[in-house]
């Protein structure tokens, strides 16, 4: 694929996927099994309930008595915050939001200061990394307050990290943004952006602070050197000429959400590796189908003009090495990271995890493309809390499972294994390991249900709930919904409530439930369905990481809202999922203009909350008052009011509540 200036111009967006699906099955979607579902049911909740019931009930009794009901049993104490669009951090009153980390800030005792007038891959590799996302908190010692917190970094802004590369041009009487081609060291900074960072925290007189010479301190980037292991490991798809062993790999790629291991380990999940990759395969070559059910090669990135494994004209084979869980011994600095092929190759969205009845451990995992599925990873051993060193290999041996949920509210979980039903020889499958590099067209055969963009799923231990987060689906079809869910061209998302049958996460059957069709409920053509309880500052649209609390609470974090979209900045919305308040929203914190929220994680103790602040200002030329190329072009002249401690770089935020205690109780 040609990369253009146009291409380069990245925003928040390119994690989107808003192109062509890329899914070719006939299988059902969410959107048509939930409507036959809603339509047998004669399911009625949020407006249509209102709707339905106002003939006989006055709506403003209605209203006012489920105000009194949500108002009594809400699990979470906190005074809203109010929707809105500017270009600072904003919090429920009462919490103090801290900036803990934002991108350049020193990592190590010897780290150099940020210059980003100055800034260098050597620089980078000693610095916070850029567009954190996921969020993780490892004690230290069994601390609520001194521990590890271990952060993805997502992708590069080129647009915003680099000066002088935005021209504003004029052609056919309209300016528009222009991005010229960024040179090799240009390129050797972003590749060093890239993935993770491990830093030791402590929280000291109630705030928090990075201990920078802690011992365990690690960025791991791009270009860290990683290990294959599990099924895929040495197979000849995953050999290059740098590698003929197929077992070494040469960094990670776009890290979106993650988890935590039950035995302290870290877990990336690499999601949008389509953009990295460029050049031609080979004619006839045996991966072009594979790579175009990924959407490989986008180009986006520039990184194969300089680097001959991104370029799959030169390292055809290249691509298998990425879009797998890759997990992280952080109490060795030195270990060797581990992409562990077992739990499938897809755009991995999160990787989280819990402990069942009978001591596997199960992970939940999303796929995040519009019409792409839900997963989840069954370990064939089990966990053993007193000895850690038992379950360091534990994610090289398990079953993956994908979903189909069904018109009758009941969800089977299918084995994702070599020789069972369709994924044998006669379907191109040679071993575990083909299966495992087409993780997508294994689904596919396996009748899989196409899902609005699955992204974050929590499991959750208190009430034995697993949420799923379905960010949107603008491709919906007008004919795949009817009256019961008008949801045409899905633009706010859902989120679906899954029970595990027996409360066993590791079970293969389940029942699921909508919590929330998202979006303005005032708008009755939205089809949103908050309890009438929700505040005009408390409804959201496009969930997208999600966190449960100690207290067994749901937190959602939202990306995409906006002015055009729904009039407000993203942020994160404190959600009850229980008695006569379910369904319930209210706003806690908002980001700034042209941010994504991300984490968000709370400590172990519940006092604090920590959130991901993705590319503050990006888009802002489109927000009329707050455009600018590039976040050092002058900012002054583009930001009003601009001041140097303004929160313009992606940061991780820590959020406590003034004169200590846990939030929101």
């Amino acid at each position: 694929m040609t990369v253009t200036p146009e291409t380069r111009f990245r925003t928040s967006q390119l994690e989107e996927n808003d192109g062509p699906p890329v899914n070719p099955t006939d299988n059902r979607t969410m959107g048509e099994i939930i409507a036959a579902r809603f339509s047998r049911r004669g399911f009625l909740m949020g407006s249509l309930a209102v709707s339905a019931i106002a003939a006989t009930v006055s709506p403003l009794a209605l209203i006012a008595a489920d105000e009194a009901r949500a108002a009594e049993a809400s699990a979470f104490k906190f005074d809203e915050l109010e929707a809105g669009i500017d270009d600072k951090h904003h919090v429920a009153p009462g919490y103090d939001a801290d900036v803990l980390l934002r991108w350049g800030d020193p990592l190590f005792a010897d780290s150099p200061d940020f210059d980003p007038l100055k800034q260098s891959a050597e620089a980078q590799a000693r610095q916070f990394g850029y567009n954190n996302d996921y969020v993780g908190y490892i004690p230290i010692d069994g601390s609520a307050e001194h521990g590890l917190l271990v952060v993805n970094h997502e992708y590069t802004n080129p647009h915003l990290m680099f000066p002088g590369i935005v021209s504003i041009v004029e052609k056919d009487g309209k300016k528009k943004a222009e991005v010229a081609p960024l040179s090799k060291e240009q390129v050797d900074v972003e590749m060093a952006a890239h993935g993770g960072t491990i830093v030791e925290i402590r929280k000291q007189d109630g705030k928090w602070q990075v201990v920078r010479d802690g011992k365990l301190n690690r960025r791991i980037m791009s270009t860290t050197e990683m290990a294959l292991s599990g099924p895929v490991a040495g197979h000849d798809r995953v050999k290059t000429n740098a590698d003929p062993s197929g077992t070494k790999v040469i960094g990670t790629l776009n890290n979106c959400a993650g988890g935590v291991t039950p035995w302290g380990t870290y877990v990336m999940a690499e999601e949008n590796i389509h953009g990295y990759f460029s050049g031609e395969l080979p004619e006839g070559h045996r991966e072009a189908a594979n790579y175009k059910r990924l959407g490989i090669p986008e180009g986006a990135y520039e990184w194969g003009a300089h680097y001959d494994r991104f370029n799959l004209a030169k390292e055809p084979n290249e691509p298998n090495r990425f879009g797998w869980i890759v997990e992280v011994d952080v109490n060795d600095p030195n270990s060797t990271p581990k992409k562990r092929t077992a739990m499938g190759r897809f755009k991995h969205e999160g990787a989280e995890s819990i402990v069942a009845k009978d001591g596997r451990v199960v992970f939940y995992l999303g796929d995040d493309e519009r019409f792409d599925y839900v997963y989840k990873f069954v370990t064939a051993g089990t966990f053993n809390p007193n000895d850690r060193a038992a379950n360091m290999n534990l994610l090289d041996d398990g079953t993956l499972h994908v979903a189909k949920f069904a018109e009758d509210g009941s969800v089977e979980w299918m084995p994702i294994v070599f020789g069972q039903g369709p994924l044998t020889a006669e379907n191109g499958f040679a071993s575990q390991a083909d299966v495992l590099i087409e993780t997508r067209r294994a689904a596919d055969l396996l009748g899989a249900t196409k899902m609005d963009r699955p992204e974050d799923i929590q499991p959750n231990a208190g009430n034995g709930k697993v949420y799923v987060m379905l960010t949107n689906n603008s491709k919906r079809k007008a004919e795949q919904v009817d009256a019961a869910n008008p949801r045409a061209e899905n633009a706010f998302g859902h989120i679906i409530e899954i029970v595990e049958d027996g409360g066993d996460f590791a079970a293969t059957k389940g029942k699921w439930e909508v919590l929330l069709k998202c979006g303005d409920p005032s708008v009755a053509d939205v089809g949103a369905t908050f309890s009438t309880a929700t505040t005009a500052h408390g409804w959201f649209g496009m969930p997208d990481n999600c966190a449960v609390d100690s207290a067994g609470r749901l937190w959602v974090a939202t990306d995409g809202q906006g002015p055009k979209a729904t009039g407000r900045t993203d942020g994160l919305w404190a959600v009850d999922t229980e008695g006569a308040a379910r369904a319930t929203s209210k706003l806690f914190f908002r980001v700034p203009i042209g941010a994504e929220m991300c984490g968000p994680l709370f400590a172990p103790d519940d006092q604090t909350a920590f959130v991901a602040v993705q590319h503050p200002g990006d888009g802002g030329e489109d927000w009329e008052g707050f455009s600018r190329p590039s976040y050092y072009e002058d900012p002054s002249t583009r930001w009003p009011d601009f001041k140097p401690d303004m929160p313009v770089r992606p940061s991780v935020v820590a959020i406590t509540k003034q004169g200590g205690g846990k939030i929101a109780v």
